[in-house]
This record gives structure tokens, C-alpha cells and sequence, in this order.
């Protein structure tokens, strides 16, 4: 996959540094979301006009953008100016005729005419975590759906993974979806059958927010079999994608896509995954960026899970739910409860009496004798012990002899009503 560098590229400017940008309000802000523009309308049509010349996460575009600007370096992929530098004949050639469909104001109506809109590198809704994917950055991203990108991405965190999921791989989709949501955290991914989907259906079912990251258009539902789920992310949640309307997705355009899900949010989640698998590159991604990143682990006899415990052997750590997920990525106080197998009576036992009852021979007969060397105390402690011991039902006295009781009938005379209760026990313990 193409992309950033993690030694050596060139460093992503600060807000505001990027020439042709002027302030410029919005005329008709939409309620209920930031709306703030950063970017003069010249710049955004040039924008706009770039995402339908250029294809997705080229560094070399993204290194010209730089340099000369949005403006310029629309007029000089088009012809109407100097080529960029080190531009190829073969590049400016396709440019050429990319350009001549070029109508990036029809573009902007559409979308809008959709409910959506076409967010820049400048305008207050542009998540600033972008910006770490430096020369590979979006040029810009088209979007659906009423909330502000910006604000949702600050609190967000990717669950991605196999198209052909197990019911295990949907079931846990589903279920960290709809924890996360319920803990006030953006789930996002690729809209994509399998993981991705059970995932933002979680979220949706919690009643909470969800971000879907196409490689198409944002008016161009892929794959169909979710068109009706990306219609309700649209409403309820938020859809995006870096190609102009009507755009198609390709195999490249996916892998490209999975670097915007990777730097947007807090840490990637991997459920299910192949040894060749996007989801594994989307995780990487987000550890090169500083991410976390995350890894449910699966049956070890199932490839589909391969890819995953592959990643949980090196840079991953291992989270099974979304209070896992939520104490990695939150901040101070998200912890999740604390993890223990089930109590047992013995567990509540005092180490000195706890020995006394290990001292016990299951074959019965035991001396207060042999029962206090065993145990390491002197006979009267032993005894006492062992009466302790007696009382909550462990043990019984025939005579001079110390047997133990078998838990199966101590468990069944409780169950009958017999002394002595197990409740009772477990209290007195606790006492």
C-alpha cells in the first residue's frame, strides 16, 4: 500500500499555512453542526475539481498540493499552466482527460442537493488527526450525514475485519459496536459485508454513532447489499468518502481507504482477519501513525483468525469487549472491571486454616496429630482449626478422627435444606 513514509517525509504544514485559503462563513450553515469554513470558494472548487483528476493518497500530488497550492495545481494538471515538477507525460496525458468531464460546482450542488457537503484541509470540520498522514492526506472528503466529522473523530475507534466472517467474527462485531456505542464512542469502518457491517449495525442498534468510510462516492452505495445500511448511517450517523460523486470503487481505491479509517480515529480494532487481509493493513497503519491497535483473538484452528493472532504476536494487544477497548483508548477513569474466575469457599479461608483443611487425607482417618505437622502448627491450633472447620461444614469428627465432608454432599445437603446452608458458610467466612 502506498503511503506515507515513517522516517523521512516531509512533515504536514500547520492549519493555515497552506496558500489561497481565506476566511469565508458559511452563507447557509446547516443546525445542529459546526460549519465554520476555513477555505476561499476558489480553493474549494479546486479542490473539489482535484479529487475527480487524482487518484487517492498519491504522495507526488500530495507533495505538489503542497507547494503550489490547490489553485495552481488544478490550472497546471489541466493544462492551463506550467506542469508540476517531475510531472510525467503519461500523468498529465490521463489528467487531460480526466479534465474534460470536469465540472467540480455541479459536483458541490449535487452533493449538496444529497444533504451532503465537501470538507477542506482548513475548514473547521476537518479532523486535524488527518493531517498526520502528511503528502498522502486527503485532498479533501466528501460527506453525508448531519453530525460534525470533526468533533465525532476525536472520540472514535475503528472495528474492521473479514468480509466472510464466522457468526463468531459478526457476533463480536456486533457486540463491540453496540458497547462502544453505548460508551459514548464513534464506531467506524468500511461499510463492507462481514465484520464491518455487523459492526456499524451494533452501533446503530445501541442507539449510537456510527462513520461509514467508502471507496466510492458517498452517492454511490457499495457494496448494493448495503444500500439500505448506508442510507441509515447517512441519516443517522455519518458517510464519507475522498472520491467525487458518482465514483466507483477499485481494488487499489479500497486499500487507499483504509489509511482514512487508520488516522481518524482513536485505535483500530481487528476481528477475524486472513494473513492477506485489508483490515491487517488498516491496524498497521494506525500503529505507524501512533494508533492504537487492537486484536480479538479467535479459534487457533481457523484462518480466518490467522491474520489476527499473527498481529496479536507483534505490535497488537489483545482486547476481548468494549470495556477492553475503551480503557486503551480512553483517558483517565475508562478502566475496565476487574477480571476473576469464579469464587470458591476455599478462596475465603484464612492461610492458616486453609493448610489445616489441605492437611486433611481424603481417605479419612486423620489425627490432630499428623494433621498439625502436615500443616505446620501445634496440636491447639490444629484443633481449633479443625472445629472452624467443622462449623462451616468442610469437615466431621468421628471420635479421635478428623474426616473431610465430599463437596457433593456437603453441596447436596444444602440444596435439601441439610446443615449445614453453603450461603450460610460463605458468610461466615466473610465474617
Amino acid at each position: 500500500m502506498s503511503g506515507p513514509s515513517a522516517d523521512g517525509r516531509d512533515a504536514p504544514p500547520a492549519l493555515g499555512s497552506w496558500p489561497g485559503r481565506g476566511p469565508a462563513p458559511d452563507p447557509d450553515p446547516a443546525p445542529g453542526r459546526d460549519t465554520g469554513q476555513g477555505v476561499c470558494e476558489e480553493e474549494r472548487l479546486a479542490r473539489a475539481a482535484l479529487t475527480r483528476l487524482v487518484e487517492p493518497g498519491d504522495e507526488t500530488v500530495g507533495r505538489w498540493l503542497r507547494e503550489l497550492g490547490p489553485v495552481a495545481l488544478r490550472r497546471a494538471l489541466c493544462g492551463e499552466g506550467k506542469p508540476p515538477p517531475g510531472a510525467s507525460g503519461q500523468r498529465l496525458a490521463g489528467c487531460a482527460l480526466r479534465a474534460d468531464r470536469l465540472d467540480p460546482a455541479a459536483d458541490l450542488a449535487l452533493i449538496a442537493g444529497r444533504g451532503g457537503r465537501f470538507v477542506c484541509p482548513g475548514d473547521l470540520e476537518w479532523p486535524g488527526q488527518l493531517d498526520d498522514l502528511g503528502d498522502s492526506r486527503p485532498v479533501g472528503l466528501w460527506l453525508r450525514g448531519p453530525a460534525s466529522l470533526r468533533m465525532w473523530a476525536l472520540r472514535s475507534v475503528a472495528v474492521v475485519g473479514a468480509r466472510a466472517c464466522s457468526d463468531y467474527g459478526a457476533h463480536v462485531a456486533s457486540t463491540l459496536g453496540a458497547g462502544l456505542a453505548e460508551r459514548g464512542w464513534v464506531v467506524v469502518s468500511g461499510a463492507a459485508h462481514g465484520v464491518d457491517g455487523a459492526a456499524h449495525r451494533g452501533a446503530l442498534a445501541a442507539g449510537g454513532a456510527t462513520v461509514a468510510v467508502l471507496a466510492s462516492g458517498v452517492d454511490v452505495p457499495y457494496p448494493r447489499g448495503h444500500t439500505e445500511l448506508i442510507e441509515r448511517i447517512a441519516e443517522q450517523g455519518l458517510v464519507l468518502g475522498e472520491l467525487p460523486p458518482g465514483g466507483h470503487p477499485s481494488r487499489s481505491r479500497f486499500v487507499l481507504r483504509n489509511r482514512v479509517i487508520a488516522a481518524l480515529t482513536r485505535g483500530t480494532v481487528v476481528v477475524e482477519a486472513q494473513y492477506r487481509s485489508g483490515s491487517l493493513v488498516t491496524a498497521r497503519r494506525a500503529g505507524q501513525l501512533g494508533r492504537f491497535t487492537m486484536g480479538v483473538p479467535g479459534p487457533v484452528t481457523s484462518g480466518l483468525s490467522a491474520g489476527v493472532h499473527e498481529l496479536l504476536r507483534g505490535e497488537a494487544v489483545l482486547v476481548t469487549d468494549a470495556d477492553e477497548v475503551a480503557e486503551l483508548v480512553g483517558g483517565i477513569g475508562d478502566l475496565a472491571p476487574e477480571r476473576r474466575g469464579p469464587l470458591v469457599e476455599r478462596d475465603l479461608l484464612d492461610p492458616v486454616t486453609a493448610r489445616v483443611l489441605e492437611a486433611l487425607s481424603a481417605r479419612g482417618g486423620n489425627d490432630v496429630r499428623d494433621v498439625a505437622r502436615d500443616s505446620g502448627t501445634s496440636c491447639d491450633e490444629a484443633l481449633g482449626r479443625l472445629y472452624e472447620l467443622l462449623a462451616l461444614g468442610f469437615v466431621e469428627r468421628d471420635g479421635d478422627r478428623w474426616e473431610l465432608v465430599p463437596s457433593v454432599r456437603r453441596n447436596g445437603g444444602a440444596r435439601r435444606g441439610g446443615p449445614p446452608n453453603r450461603g450460610n458458610r460463605v458468610k461466615g467466612l466473610r465474617r
